[in-house]
Formats: C-alpha cells, structure tokens, sequence
C-alpha cells in the first residue's frame, strides 16, 4: 500500500487521508479494512486504545455509504461523551469531500432536542453512548430499521461502566442480518459473551498479543511504605521534567486530595473526578489538552473516553483493584507509534497483584527505586540547560535590549554567569532536595525474580532464534538491522528510518521481527536494493545503524 492507497476505498475518502498526513496504515488498519471492503463477516479486533481502531472500521463504513438513502446506515456505539465526539470528528474529518455524507452525535449532558432535530434532517451514521440512543429508541424518534453495521467501540470499557442492560436492549432493535464489529483492548468473559450473543461466526483479529500490553510502553514499579507514597509521586514527577500524564487514583476523595497538595506543592495539576459539573470537567480537560497542565489526577470513571494522544505517563497512585484496569490506564500513552511509561507506585501487600498484572499484561514491571534527591537535581539540572540550548531567539525583537544588558552583567565572568542563572532556576529543587532522605523499600520476591528471568531469557533466545531463521513472503526480501528492543527499536522507529529519505512514494513494509539486540524487516524486493544503497549512513540515537539483506 502506498500513500495509504487501499483497493476499494472511495477515492475522495482517500483524498481526506492523504490531507491527514497518514502516510501508512497501522496493523489494525491493515488487517480490518480489507476484511471489512471483501465481505460481510462479522469482525472482533482486538487492539490497544490509541492504535487506529476509527480509521480501521471509519474508512470502509464511508466508503461503502449510500449518501442518496437519508436513513442511519451505521450505527457506532461508544462510552463516554468524549469519544462519542472524538469517533464523530474522525469521521467528520474521512468524509471531508464527502458534503452529502452525514453524522450525528449523540450523548448525554447536551440538548436532546438539538440531537433529534439534527437526526430528523437525514443521518446516515449516529456515534453514541448507550444511554442517551436507548433514550432516543425509547421516545420513538430514530430509526434503525435500515442500520447495515453497528460497531460496538471500547467495548471493555462499555460494560465496565455497566451498559450491557442498554447494549442488549439497543441490539435487540437493530436488524438481524446486520453485520457486528466489536473493537476492545481486552477480551475478558463478559465481552466473550455478548460476541457469543450477537456476532455470527466472527473474523478475529489480534493486534499484539490478546489481552497484552502495548509493546512502545515501559511498565516501571516503585515499592514504597504507605506513609511515603504521595513523597515517592513527587520525586517521581520531579524526575520527569517533560511529564505530561494523568496520575489515577481509587476514589474521587483520594483524587481531590492529592491533586489539591499537588497544587499547594507548586506542581501544575488539576482534579478530574464524578463530583465535577460538565462545565468543569469541560473546562479542566480544554486547559488539559491545550498543556496548559501538565497532570491530571483523575478516578478510572472521570477519565475513561478521554482521547488525548500525546501522554509522556501514566502514573498509578494506586494499583486497580480490577486487574484489566491496568492494562487500559496504560494504554492511554505510547498511542500512534510513540514510547510511553506506565509507572506503579506499589506498596509491600502489592506483590501479588503485580505479578497478576504482569501475567495480563504478558510483561514484567521495571522495578526501580524512588530517585534520591540528588539524581533529581541532575535531571532537572541538564533540561533546564537543554532547554536553554534549543530555545528560539528573536533577534529582532531582543537586539535592542542587548546594549544595557551587556553593561548590567560585564562585571561577571562567565562562569559566575552561568552559575546565577543555573541557580536562578533551579535553587528550588537544590533547597528542597538538600537534605532529604532516600526513599526505599524492599522489591517483592527478588530471588525468585531473578530465577523467573533466567527462565524467560531462554525462552526469549530460542523465540529469537525461531523469528530469525525465518523466510521472507514471497516477492519480498528479508533486511537485518543491527538494533533491536533493548535499543529503542520497534516498528515506528524503522519506518521513521525509512520515511527520512523522503522517498516520492512510501515504501511498502512487510513483516517486522523485532528481537533484543537486532532485527529483520521486510521490504519489496524490487525496492530493496534502493534501500541498501540509500541507508548507508543511518544513525539512531548516535549509533551508525547497519542494515543488509539476508
């Protein structure tokens, strides 16, 4: 596929991509929308939040409308408000060139009246939340009579929040011989039952490992006592000087209290939770997105929906007590090919749990300890100067102050320039962190750790060993690169190598075998020997990087 050129799809739609700037389809949309354009099959695609499940089923959905039929032609069910009007702006955003194409949301917390009327001039796709279409179906005033797919988005999620009185109750209206997609991260027993229910004979597709983690984020663990915790975030959050991410806690309480001394601490945070009014939680996640804070404390109800791509971490102050919790908390950062960190601040009881995770997970944490305060002053220290390195300087605007400036300060050196203004910024963390003490805790089961990974390091080897003897598909061949996990290297990172040479048209990428400390990919073999000769002198991270065909 070049450019995101896919056999079937509606050259306009293509069109509103391509000012998208997608430039290749992610696996879940490589492996959904051919399903989807060459058949009727009922589809179960399992993926991590953030991975191109809109495009995946959005796509085909436009592109096979019929925009002269003024009925609901696709029904998308979602749930929460928020990626009701996210899918709605995804979709608004395909049909671009489209003008006869319409989609209305609807969800509670706005007008209901402005949504029936809106549905009344002619829809032909409704993005909703469980609630407020039971209520539409209810009052008489939508037809689904017509509906030819219902996608069922963030299905986990759905029943998590206790809708499957109103998935049942909205599924039974829709027609019989409608085709049924169901997106999840997960497949716990209670999503397994309603595609036993509803879905006929499906296509299950796996993006990943089922119920796995996503392999661009890092799961860190920090063992603390109780009465250390919320000292232990703060280090933390001090270490990362670039965070932005969302800190979850168990209750609403627990979520105003810490994000309140958070606040009083100096940090920039705000309070996500149920008790908030809409107009507040608006405005909280308006300033969220924007950056305009860096961390935001939220409860697992408040911040389910909420689509912000750009997450550096996750921070869990405490450890969920539903397992599958985990896994969609840290799935909301290392989205669209980006790394992320999903951190656990765990107490000694926690062991047990940990090791749950890590079986749903299928990875282990990182255990670390709490960083002391000297090693934060070293990371606060080097990005106030990287900071100051890369900072733009308007030399037209600053030439005119520079004479009084340069008379204010000649009487120092330059290192004592330096140090002024090093401490002008930083005498805080200097002052704070001056005498404090470590903060440590035993890490559960050490030995027994350390046999397990023993074990998984054999297992890892012979897995490599086997991803390494095989064969390229045919009409493709087989390239080595001389990195690998322990590198930095995943998927994203060898296309972005690839798309550095700008090449006219996008290089088709097969399959990709990522091991510790190498990898294969596959590429076109008519495109081979251009890519040879044209990553040559490639560097990642500041090492020459070596690619050869094998």
């Amino acid at each position: 596929m070049t450019n995101f050129e896919i056999q079937g799809l509606d050259p306009e739609i293509l069109k509103a991509v391509k000012d998208l700037g997608f430039e290749t389809p992610m696996p879940v949309q490589e492996r959904v929308i051919p399903v989807m354009l060459e058949s009727d099959r009922d589809i179960i695609a399992l993926a991590q939040t953030g991975t191109g499940k809109t495009a995946a089923f959005g796509l085909p959905l436009i592109s096979a409308a019929d925009a002269s039929r003024k009925e609901v032609q696709g029904l998308i069910l979602c749930p929460t408000r928020e990626l009701c009007i996210q899918i709605t702006d995804d979709l608004n955003d395909f049909s671009k060139y489209l003008p006869d194409i319409h989609i209305v949301p609807v969800y509670g917390g706005a007008s209901i009246e402005k949504q029936i009327s809106a549905i009344a001039r002619g829809v032909h796709f409704i993005v909703a939340t469980p609630g407020r279409m039971l209520d539409l179906i209810n009052r008489r005033v939508v037809n689904l009579g017509q509906v030819r797919t219902v996608v069922l988005d963030e299905a986990d999620e759905m029943l998590n929040m206790g809708f499957i009185d109103s998935l049942n109750d909205i599924l039974k209206v829709v027609p019989k011989e409608r085709r049924t997609l169901l997106f999840s991260a997960t497949m716990p027993d209670r999503v397994a039952n309603i595609a036993e229910k509803y879905m006929n004979s499906p296509v299950e597709i796996v993006v990943g490992t089922k119920n796995s983690g996503s392999e661009n984020v890092r799961h860190l663990c920090y063992t603390v006592s109780s009465k250390d915790r919320y000292n232990a975030l703060k280090r933390i959050v001090d270490y990362n000087p670039s965070i932005y991410g969302i800190v979850f806690c168990r209750t609403k309480r627990e979520t105003g209290e810490i994000a309140e001394k958070l606040i009083r601490d100096g940090y920039n945070a705000e309070a996500l939770h149920g008790d908030l009014s809409q107009a507040q939680r608006d405005y909280v996640m308006q300033k969220f997105r924007l950056g305009n804070i860096k961390l935001l404390v939220a409860t697992d109800v408040a911040a389910r929906g909420l689509d912000v791509s750009n997450l550096t971490h996750i921070i869990n102050y405490n450890l969920p007590d539903d397992i599958e919790t985990y896994n969609h908390r840290s799935g909301r950062t290392g989205r669209a090919g980006k790394t992320g960190v999903s951190i656990a601040i765990a107490g000694l009881k926690d062991k047990s749990k940990l090791k749950q995770i890590e079986k749903n997970i299928n990875r282990q944490f990182e255990h670390k300890d709490v960083p002391t305060g000297r090693t934060i002053c070293e990371k606060q220290l080097f990005s106030l100067i990287e900071r100051m390195e890369h900072v733009d300087v308007d030399n037209t605007e600053i030439d005119s102050y520079l004479p009084a400036i340069f008379k204010k300060l000649e009487w120092l050196d330059k290192e004592d320039l330096i140090r002024r203004f090093v401490s002008l910024e930083f005498n805080r963390f200097l002052t704070y962190y001056k005498d404090a003490e470590d903060l440590k805790a035993a890490r559960p089961e050490a030995d027994e750790r350390k046999k397990s990974s023993r074990k998984d390091r054999r297992s890892e080897r012979a897995n490599d060993e086997q991803k390494g003897s095989r064969k390229a598909e045919k009409g493709y061949t087989r390239l080595h690169i001389n990195a690998g996990k322990k590198d930095g290297v995943y998927p994203n990172v060898i296309i972005e190598l690839i798309n550095q040479m700008e090449y006219g048209n996008s290089v088709r990428i097969g399959k990709i075998d990522l091991m510790q400390k190498e990898a294969f990919f596959e590429v076109r073999s008519d495109q081979a020997k251009m890519l040879l000769n044209d990553l040559k002198n490639v560097f990642y991270r500041g090492r020459k990087v070596i690619i050869k065909a094998v």
